[in-house]
């Protein structure tokens, strides 16, 4: 909450009005003019200071605030630039749509420590800590900070000659994080990345697509929009193709005009639903489109509908059916996300020249790409000479062949979810790398050796302490024998016997 609002809050309490009653009863017409002055120009400073911060600004995070802790607000309080806690140590700052206290933009990583960062502002807006230094800044040259009621967050520097119109130096919606909200342009310069970083959305000459990073360098397309250019042509060299989420329930792509060159339609197109909007890029790879209903989000778009369409939604090395469902390639039934097999990292060179770089192989019938048209591919004549392709490449982690179209589709990431199909005649060859230290197939059977030989070591010594401990006690119990014949004494403990017994044993043993 703002504050100023808190402010107001307390002013207009029952208490607060009981004092103001007896003030005014003991002069009940200057003192009440002042009152109501001084109390009207305190809520409109505070009220334009919450709305802009200036230089000399400073704030650091409060230990008390679990969710965010609001510094600037919107005209419309909708919004808020806020710290915004994570978890109980780790805390980022963010611009939050307060209704919901969901971040619709956030600066970086949530990564820096509560108990000494700073925001601060001296033309440009910093976070940092005395001991790490600079974490996070604009790098700008400003005199205000404001955020505006589209949730835009703007370092503006005024103009020079009175009355001049405040220059935008630097403003949040040119540097989006995983959301884009309404009237947002997105544009070449841009890039949604998902909270988990694993996941990118870009724009193309005529298109935007969904990358996925799944090995450290490279980046590999999984869904693709192109524009339809129904109402307008993407015209070469007449400048970038840039996108933009509508109010109205859509997002479209221009070019040079207001004439869209493609429109994608939400769910709530044409349906009057006036409320904001925005687009996520979520934590499994998907596109969404959202609405504010007032008390929830509700969502009104999704790029990719079905489950195994996504870029590895059973995770590695897994296989995904026809009904949604998840199985490993190497036939285990069951299977969770990182359960199937663990891959090291790197690639497969430098194994004594051959491209596998020591691994094993696994090969499966009736697999298939989920996203195999935005896929480089070769033709070749056989199945062999697929597998030799990848077999000599050690940056080539697997390979799918189909023989229908002699379509050899080459790997150059960890294999993830592949696709169940029925037709026998597609399939997957896989390099497995050895994992050290991690309780793979070859681990349990090392493992299942060494304890079966200390297993057999145990028995073989607990057998020979036995074998001992019996003739001991068969020794013994020939000796007891042999003095109950001749001395007439029963057999009983040795503790039992009497001095004659032990002289006879004594003499007996030797």
């Amino acid at each position: 909450m703002a504050p100023w609002r808190s402010l107001s809050i307390s002013i207009h309490s029952p208490a607060s009005r009981t004092s103001a009653a007896s003030i005014m009863k003991i002069r009940p017409s200057l003192l009440d003019a002042i009152a109501r002055l001084s109390i009207l120009a305190m809520l409109c400073f505070l009220r334009a200071g919450s709305q802009e911060l200036l230089r000399g600004f400073e704030a650091a995070p409060r230990a008390s605030v679990a969710a965010f802790q609001p510094l600037l607000t919107d005209p419309t309080g909708n919004f808020s630039l806020s710290f915004l806690r994570v978890n109980s140590t780790r805390l980022t700052l963010a611009v939050v749509h307060v209704p919901s206290s969901q971040p619709v933009w956030v600066a970086g990583p949530a990564r820096w420590s509560d108990r000494s960062t700073r925001l601060s502002f001296n033309g440009s807006l910093v976070v940092s800590d005395p001991s790490s230094g600079v974490f996070w800044s604009t790098g700008t040259d400003g005199d205000r900070v404001v955020l505006l009621n589209s949730s835009n967050l703007q370092v503006q520097k005024q103009s020079e000659g009175d009355g001049g119109t405040p220059v935008v130096v630097w403003q949040s919606f040119d540097f989006p994080a995983d959301t884009l909200v309404e009237n947002q342009n997105f544009t070449a310069a841009m890039s949604l990345t998902s909270s988990n970083r694993l996941y990118s959305m870009r724009m193309g000459s005529d298109f935007f697509g969904l990358y996925a990073k799944f090995n450290g360098d490279s980046d590999q397309m999984y869904w693709e929009h192109k524009a339809m250019e129904a109402k307008a042509q993407v015209v070469d060299g007449a400048g970038p193709v840039y996108a933009r989420v509508d109010p109205d329930g859509f997002i479209a792509m221009y070019q040079n005009s207001s004439v869209p060159v493609d429109v994608e339609a939400f769910n709530s197109f044409q349906k009057q639903v006036d409320s904001f909007l925005m687009l996520r890029l979520e934590s499994d790879g998907n596109l969404k489109g959202y609405y504010w209903t007032g008390s929830t989000w509700a969502m009104n778009y999704k790029a990719i509908s079905g489950f195994c369409e996504l870029p590895s939604p059973c995770g590695l090395y897994s296989l995904c059916s026809v009904d949604s469902t998840c199985s490993c390639l190497d036939n285990r039934t069951e299977a969770r996300p990182g359960s199937c097999s663990a891959p090291g990292s790197g690639d497969f060179c430098g194994g004594g020249g051959s491209g596998s770089g020591g691994s094993s192989v696994l090969r499966r019938n009736g697999v298939e790409l989920p996203f195999k048209e935005l896929m480089g591919h070769v033709s070749v004549s056989s199945l062999d000479d697929c597998e030799r392709a990848c077999e000599s490449n050690c940056s080539c982690w697997g390979a799918v062949y189909s023989n229908a179209t002699q379509f050899c589709y080459t790997i150059d990431y960890p294999i993830q979810t592949l696709l169940e199909v029925s037709d026998q005649t597609k399939i997957g060859y896989f390099k497995v790398k050895p994992v050290r230290g991690r309780k793979g197939k070859g681990y349990k059977v090392g493992f299942g050796v060494g304890v079966l030989v200390w297993v057999l070591i145990g028995i073989a010594v607990a057998g020979g302490f036995g074998l001992v401990g019996y003739r001991v006690w068969r020794r013994r119990r020939g000796l007891k024998g042999h003095l109950a014949d001749e001395n007439g004494l029963a057999a009983g403990p040795y503790k039992d016997l009497g001095s004659a017994s032990f002289r006879s044993i004594e003499l007996s043993s030797r």
